[in-house]
């Protein structure tokens, strides 16, 4: 109720700025992770996530805020991109507001304060919730795949997972790195540096991806025995929208992309047979939707753009309605439940 009066000024404000608003007001707002073994307990590569609802990244690009998302109702939270370097990002303005289709487009382009900054913050936190970290390269970087293995050796110890982002429409060539050469190239330097005994490794792909790519990538997670594909990133199509900042450069995300992600959710579950977890994302912004990602396919979903237009309080709502829907459906776990559609 507190956001929804809020939000009429918010939105008066320029993105940027209302999203740095919103990081010092949760700043403000501490809490407890949501404790284990409740009704939506589920286990994805050897962790056990109190629920299937997380923060996706690109909300806390630094890693500022992860436990006072954790104390929002999130079961867990995945901060960045980080790269090794700090870099600004793309000229602004890079982040708009489509309202009146309940989307966003950014063209950030991984700003963030670099590598060195983000460690040393999250190496003083207390370690307590699932905290994933999801890991880029620089954008003038002459060898992309080094600043991966890199991340990885830097972030390993700090992090529940890492999350090997390949997928920013915002980094140019960024996504040829989802061609299955470079792939298989990329995750045997990540798998490498990150050793036998680090976090589970996630991939994260686009949904502007061709059935050949998807095929190629679902046999790399397979064969290098990922923890989880995330699916997807924001996209660079144009569904038709009534916003004036349509035509903005950039990732679309929010409401519009809903049907894609989902789709592109069912391609990799038949891709990968169930072998690899999957993490659904992209236009979720109810527990429905989110129940309809599990059914689909998917061991866990994570939302952003959502939270721009519902407030921090979505993630509790959403959780209680899967905790409704799941009983209604006659499911006494998560895990029951995927793929089940």
């Amino acid at each position: 109720m507190l956001y929804r009066l809020a939000r009429p000024a918010l939105f008066t404000l320029d993105p940027e700025r209302a999203h740095g608003l919103a990081m010092a007001a949760l700043r403000a707002m501490p809490g407890d992770p949501a404790p284990p073994g409740g009704p939506l307990e589920t286990r994805v590569a050897g962790l056990t996530f109190p629920n299937p609802l997380g923060m996706a990244a690109g909300f806390d690009k630094d890693g500022e805020v992860p436990d006072a998302l954790l104390g929002q109702g999130f079961g867990f939270v995945e901060v960045g991109s980080i790269t090794p370097r700090p870099q600004a990002g793309n000229p602004r303005p890079r982040l708009f507001r489509l309202a009146e289709d309940r989307a966003v487009i950014n063209r950030m382009g991984f700003n963030n304060g670099g590598a060195a900054a983000a460690a040393a913050r999250l190496s003083a936190r207390v370690k307590r919730g699932i905290v994933g970290i999801n890991i880029g390269a620089n954008k003038d970087s002459a060898d992309r795949i080094a600043d991966y293995a890199q991340m990885t050796r830097v972030m390993a110890p700090l992090a529940s997972y890492l999350a090997v982002n390949i997928s920013s429409p915002n980094t140019p060539g960024l996504r040829a790195l989802q061609d299955e050469a470079a792939l298989a190239a990329l995750l045997d330097a990540v798998l490498d540096a990150r050793g036998p005994a680090g976090p589970p490794i996630f991939l994260k792909v686009a949904p502007d991806l061709e059935p050949a790519d998807i095929d190629a990538i679902a046999r790399l997670a397979i064969d290098r025995k990922l923890g989880a594909l995330i699916v997807s990133n924001t996209t660079i199509s144009r569904p038709a929208l009534a916003s004036r900042h349509a035509a903005e450069a950039g990732g679309l995300s929010g409401a519009p992309l809903r049907e894609l992600a989902l789709q592109r959710l069912r391609d990799f579950r038949t891709a990968t047979g169930g072998a690899v977890p999957l993490v659904g994302v992209g236009g979720i912004a109810s527990a429905e939707d989110a129940w309809q990602r599990i059914r689909a396919g998917a061991s866990l979903v994570q939302l952003y753009s959502a939270m721009v237009y519902e407030g921090p309080g979505i993630a509790r709502r959403i959780v209680r309605g899967l905790e409704a829907l799941m009983q209604r459906d006659g499911y006494s776990t998560v895990a029951e439940a995927v793929g089940s559609e």
